[in-house]
């Protein structure tokens, strides 16, 4: 009986989720629509994306975000933010840790989730990992983001783990991309998403959702060679940690 009363409101508290990612869109939709039609008008887009989508999520979920930063983004300037990735939350606590604007790249296939899905293709960079002409591309329009100021947001596990898995191995895309664009490479720990809401459909629930921002890894005098050499040490930071503190 616990069980069923326990699974039961796992379901409504999904079912919840899903409501609250879609009313934001709705009430809204005519203002993203427009913000979302010009690539100048991205930081309006991303304004609204942060306090009136991610945030309301967060904490309609009773999810309450709680970020340790050792270094602070300063504001105009553009970065490489990575994270670990475990949970459909990752995006709204990587949009409230970041008050610069920044554009995601991810797979292609996320534009397959209605409402969501018609402004991540819009807003955001896709990539079709199997295809080379495709992250060809991403690097093009990534540089144009970066030249009107954006910083850019790349998960660099390539998607998500295995529940069991702690950190996967890091793809090379985000570390090539920060030492050809001498960008600094922000390294972010999501603790508990996974916890809070894993992709276990009877699993989770609300609590706190810590992240911390580990000092910033400059990419001024890095060669592409040097990219194994990036991941490796950006990849070991967040380990460490989410070994220690997760």
């Amino acid at each position: 009986m616990l069980k069923v009363v326990r699974q039961t409101g796992q379901t409504l508290y999904r079912i919840w989720f899903h409501v609250l990612v879609a009313v934001p869109i709705l009430i809204f939709f005519p203002f993203l629509v427009l913000f979302a039609s010009r690539e100048k008008w991205y930081p309006q887009f991303f304004w609204m994306a942060r306090n009136l989508w991610a945030k309301p999520i967060l904490y309609g979920m009773f999810c309450w975000p709680n970020v340790k930063y050792d270094q602070r983004l300063v504001k105009g300037s553009s970065y490489m933010l990575v994270a670990n990735h475990t949970s459909m939350l990752d995006i709204m606590l990587m949009l409230v840790v970041s008050r610069n604007p920044f554009v995601f790249v991810g797979k292609k296939e996320l534009v397959n989730i209605p409402l969501f899905g018609f402004f991540y293709k819009r807003v955001c960079i896709m990539v079709d990992r199997d295809d080379a002409q495709s992250r060809t591309g991403v690097y093009r329009r990534a540089q144009k983001r970066l030249q009107q100021g954006s910083s850019i947001c790349i998960f660099p596990e390539g998607g998500v783990p295995e529940e069991q898995v702690v950190l996967d191995n890091f793809k090379d895309g985000a570390f090539k991309m920060a030492i050809a664009h001498k960008i600094a490479v922000v390294p972010m720990t999501f603790y508990d998403n996974k916890k809070r809401f894993s992709f276990t459909f009877f699993s989770g629930g609300p609590g706190n959702c810590r992240a911390k921002v580990h000092r910033f890894v400059a990419t001024d005098f890095l060669r592409p060679e040097d990219t194994s050499i990036l991941r490796n040490s950006v990849r070991e930071t967040i380990l460490n940690d989410l070994i220690i503190n997760g």
